[in-house]
């Protein structure tokens, strides 16, 4: 079983380094560079399944690809936030009219971006992103060339320290922001092979939420940006590594943010979420 593994996905990074994991898939991790290239190396075989957040299915789903959802975490409303300066004139979302906000386009950061601005009865046209890319977007934050910047774990952790940042939005205020863990369904994994996907994930989840400092210390271990091991726990200690199955209420938020990207102009076309998989775990 070749797994996809990037840097986001917290779940599937320790996976890797885990003991045991996934052993009776007799797997092989495949490191990539970001959430958004799941489907692409689905679709060319590189990979089986995947772990993204929630916009990736949905903009595969936008191709044509036909996503399989395998299983979801449990929601991670500390994992994403909306900073700006903290000298900045920006006080709520709606003073973002016309500004630079710096962010992944196409991850979950353009979902939450579409929320917060719709609660102020404003769309994504209404605001420039910024495709953050390989950039250092707490610079460019910090040197005024953007005026908001999307942070997600680890960074913002640090981020809040930070007495010349302000927070200005947390992401559950506005998204469940779960990780999803799918694949295409031209792929064919057999029904057996997805429900022990999905019970894998479920006890590894299980196991990395009773030792958060074991799980930290793999993490830092591993780690080239400088991140260490009591940052690393912090982050691991913030959320809940729970996995359950896709279900009507996950597929539900799912069709809510195609809808919400849809009415915003980022998808050209509506779209249909998919069923859920009949499996027991």
């Amino acid at each position: 079983m070749r797994i996809g593994v990037h840097p986001n996905n917290l779940h599937l990074r320790l996976s890797r380094l885990w003991p045991g994991a996934f052993a009776e898939l007799d797997p092989v991790f495949v490191p990539y560079g970001e959430g958004r290239d799941t489907a692409a190396l689905i679709d060319q075989g590189e990979i089986d399944f995947g772990g993204t957040g929630s916009t990736p299915p949905l903009e595969a789903d936008a191709r044509g690809l036909g996503v399989e959802y395998i299983a979801a975490s449990a929601p991670r409303p500390a994992n994403g936030a909306i900073f700006v300066r903290a000298a900045s004139d920006v006080s709520t979302v709606a003073d973002l009219v016309g500004r630079r906000i710096s962010l992944i386009d196409g991850s979950f950061h353009t979902y939450l971006l579409a929320r917060s601005l719709e609660g102020q009865g404003l769309v994504l046209s209404d605001v420039e992103r910024i495709e953050s890319g390989t950039r250092d977007s707490l610079t460019e934050l910090l040197e005024g060339r953007v005026d908001a910047w999307v942070a997600m774990s680890p960074r913002l952790e640090k981020a809040i320290e930070r007495s010349d940042l302000r927070l200005l939005l947390r992401c559950g205020a506005a998204i469940p922001n779960r990780s999803l863990f799918w694949t295409l369904r031209r792929t064919g994994l057999s029904a057996g092979e997805l429900a022990t996907i999905a019970a894998e994930l479920n006890r590894i989840g299980r196991e990395i939420a009773a030792e958060p400092k074991a799980a930290a210390q793999l993490l830092a271990a591993v780690d080239r940006t400088g991140t260490d091991v009591d940052v690393w726990e912090r982050v691991v200690r913030s959320r809940d590594f729970a996995v359950g199955p896709i279900d009507g209420a996950v597929l539900a938020e799912q069709q809510e943010e195609a809808d919400t990207l849809h009415r915003h102009g980022h998808f050209h076309h509506s779209i249909t979420v998919g069923q859920p998989l009949k499996t027991a775990y």
